[in-house]
């Protein structure tokens, strides 16, 4: 570690961005404790610390022009302070400045301030104008006495940041003031350390036109008084969009260099005689299409290299991703290698079970089971045969992840809809295969098409295929749009459809967050169907089922027994019944449109015309009926994306608020997405003529969460 603190002329300490917040003055152990719970440990963090919002207290207002709502700096004089008795007792002050009249009111209060409160004291307050019985108010604002009555407002903005129990805006305000200066202006160190060190050569900063980073931090704490205020609040005012690049190129070089490290460990070279996928392609009752092929022939590429592959698999709802997904397993068998597939709920785990095990069974190749709820002695004699070699294919849940798992010789690891586990879960199942500094491949597949502007940068340590053609004869789903006022239309809907020997999906989204209550929706709305519609039978599946129970639901609907299932989002994925043709989703406005996309993927897998009916609880927002009406009038999975990335952000389609990923402080994926690629250049050109930068590049903005990504 270099020093953190450093004397120079005049004995004066000097801080450096990693400074232990305790080195600014006025911090202690108990201060220090609850900065932390900001996650702000040294004089850098504190520096990055942004504020949320600004208050102008530039300008004095006079109080006759002062209107409910409006935030302002006023001065005047006392002219009565009096503690009054109600409901609550409280201190009111009453305010002149010779345009009109303010009363400061305050619930909590002591003596002392009464009495600094007292007539013919000239005050300087700044709150929040709000309607008061007798005149304008505020309500415990912030103020201090003037001496003679002259105003001293600030000459900047003043930020407010985010804060915590016990650490106020004042108290952030003075140690941001004090950090900014103390800091050494020197060059950092090898490390990073040192003053705010500028990491990005000058001929980046002048071709792209951007200011220092001292420059930009000064601004954003102590904006001057003509700042353009709306657009330092939005992120798109200069200063605020240099931090913004900054951030990015730091994260896509934290990537970029993940796909260098990748590199350089080894791998199982996967290349058998091709006989096994061969004799898989021939079998199928289908030809598969041309991208299938295409992406198929490029894992296999890879997966004949003697370095990891990390692709991910894009494709929209029904474009035979698990195909693609079966066809490298048998290429990692072929090879003498075993291969997992894991997916994020069990319902999908168990498709992919039954879809591999009548697909590699008639091969020769021994398909295992497990998840959390496998028990007693099968379980135990499918961890056996895993851990001898014997079941060259092992399907799962995170279940395939547990300390008693263990392979005989993993070369392949296929994750799908990655964003939905765990960083660590997705990183304890690549290290079952890890055998010194050789790793297994990864196969990431998703049915959720990410937008390029997320590729891009979410993404970029990956190597991407995207399957765009679906099989032929797939039909695209008409989608309506209804109020649940209309249930009796739709229930005429669903008896019609069935009496016609088609089936039905009824699904109910998650309400609240606690799967309890959805499947306890789910079981209330199955009864009320089940009552409505006498002459179907109707079945019910969700999360809370036995695996055997789920499977036997699904069993039955599958081969016409059921003719309408009830089900919570469980089924969003993975489950393929071709007589399916009709789906009605119920509170559609609570989803997102990727996740309703997936739904109606469900359906429109057979011959008959599919409709899915988007049932609404009213009144529907304007927001709410802009996202309904993007899903009714496209079908095109990428377009979704887009348009769901625009509405919901980056966070919430890629998934990123789990633990672990490396989150944006300052940037917006959607909002700044036009400085991508110059955040690209900007990236090879570091890393081709400024190598020795791009540790503290990523250092500043990730810290340890560049670890976690490479997952």
């Amino acid at each position: 570690m270099g020093q953190s603190l450093t004397r120079v002329p005049g004995n004066a300490v000097r801080l450096t961005v990693d400074s232990p917040v305790t080195a600014l003055r006025g911090v202690g152990g108990q201060l220090a404790a609850r900065l932390a719970r900001l996650e702000i440990r040294t004089v850098g963090d504190l520096l990055f610390h942004l504020p949320l919002r600004y208050q102008d207290r530039t300008r004095v207002l006079p109080m006759g022009a002062l209107r409910p709502g409006m935030e302002a700096l006023v001065c005047g004089q006392v002219q009565l302070t009096q503690v009054k008795y109600g409901r609550r007792r409280m201190l009111l002050s009453r305010l002149n400045d010779g345009t009109g009249t303010l009363t400061l009111r305050f619930f909590h209060f002591g003596a002392a301030q009464q009495q600094a409160l007292e007539k013919g004291v000239w005050l300087q307050c700044f709150g929040e104008i709000r309607k008061g019985p007798a005149t304008l108010e505020m309500v415990h604002p912030e103020y201090r006495r003037l001496a003679g009555g002259v105003p001293e407002p600030a000459t900047t903005l003043t930020p407010v940041y985010p804060a915590t129990e016990g650490v106020g805006q004042h108290t952030l305000r003075r140690l941001v003031t004090q950090a900014l200066a103390s800091l050494l202006p020197e060059p950092a160190d090898e490390h990073g350390r040192g003053g705010i060190a500028e990491l990005v050569p000058e001929s980046l900063l002048a071709r792209w036109s951007l200011p220092s980073l001292r420059e930009a931090l000064d601004w954003i704490h102590r904006p001057p008084a003509d700042t353009d205020l709306r657009g330092l609040e939005a992120g798109t005012h200069p200063m605020r969009r240099r931090l913004a690049w900054e951030e990015l190129l730091a994260h896509h070089l934290s990537l970029r260099r993940l796909r260098h490290q990748r590199r350089c460990h080894r791998a199982p070279v996967l290349e058998g005689d091709g006989a096994l996928v061969a004799a898989f392609l021939r079998a199928l009752p289908f030809e598969p299409t041309g991208a299938q092929r295409r992406v198929l022939a490029e894992i296999r590429r890879d997966l004949a290299r003697p370095v990891p592959m990390q692709r991910l698999v894009q494709g929209d709802v029904g474009s035979g991703k698990t195909l693609v997904a079966a066809g490298a397993v048998l290429a990692a068998v072929e090879a003498g290698w075993q291969a997992a597939v894991m997916a994020p709920t069990e319902l999908l785990a168990e498709q992919h079970y039954h879809n591999f095990r009548s697909w590699l069974a008639p091969l020769g190749v021994q398909v295992a089971w497990l998840s959390g709820r496998s028990r007693g002695q099968a379980r135990e004699e499918a961890l056996q045969a895993i851990a001898a070699g014997r079941t060259a294919v092992a399907v799962g849940t995170h279940a395939l992840f547990q300390d008693a798992v263990t392979f005989a010789a993993l070369g392949l690891v296929v994750v799908d809809e990655q964003h939905r586990f765990g960083v660590h879960q997705r990183l304890a199942l690549r290290e079952k295969g890890r055998q010194g500094d050789r790793r297994p491949h990864q196969l990431i597949m998703t049915a959720t098409p990410i937008p390029r502007t997320l590729m891009m940068s979410a993404y970029a340590d990956l190597d991407c295929s995207v399957i765009d053609e679906l099989p032929p004869g797939r039909q695209t789903v008409d989608t309506v749009i209804v109020s649940g006022r209309r249930r009796a239309e739709v229930l005429a809907r669903v008896r019609h459809v069935c009496r016609a020997g088609r089936q039905a999906y009824w699904v109910c989204p998650l309400i609240e967050e606690s799967e309890q209550l959805q499947c306890q929706a789910a079981t209330e709305t199955a009864a009320m169907l089940a009552e409505a519609l006498p002459e179907l039978r109707v079945g019910l599946v969700h999360g809370r089922l036995a695996p055997a129970e789920k499977e036997a639901v699904m069993g039955d609907f599958k081969s016409g027994g059921i003719h309408l299932l009830v089900a919570t989002t469980v089924i969003e994925v993975g489950v393929d019944v071709p007589n399916a043709s009709l789906m009605i989703i119920e509170n559609a406005e609570r989803l997102g449109l990727a996740q309703l996309h997936q739904l109606r993927g469900r359906v429109g897998r057979g011959s008959e015309k599919s409709v899915c009916v988007l049932m609404y609880h009213a009144p529907l927002s304007a927001r709410g009926r802009e996202r309904l009406a993007a899903l009714r009038d496209c079908n095109d999975g990428f377009e979704i994306a887009r348009r769901d990335l625009a509405l919901r952000g980056p966070g919430e389609v890629l998934g990123t608020r789990q633990a672990g990923l490396a989150q944006l402080r300052v940037a917006d994926l959607l909002r700044d997405q036009d400085l991508l690629p110059q955040v690209n250049e900007a990236a090879r050109i570091l890393l081709q003529e400024y190598p020795e930068r791009v540790p503290s590049l990523i250092r500043r903005w990730l810290g340890d969460g560049a670890k976690y990504a490479g997952v």
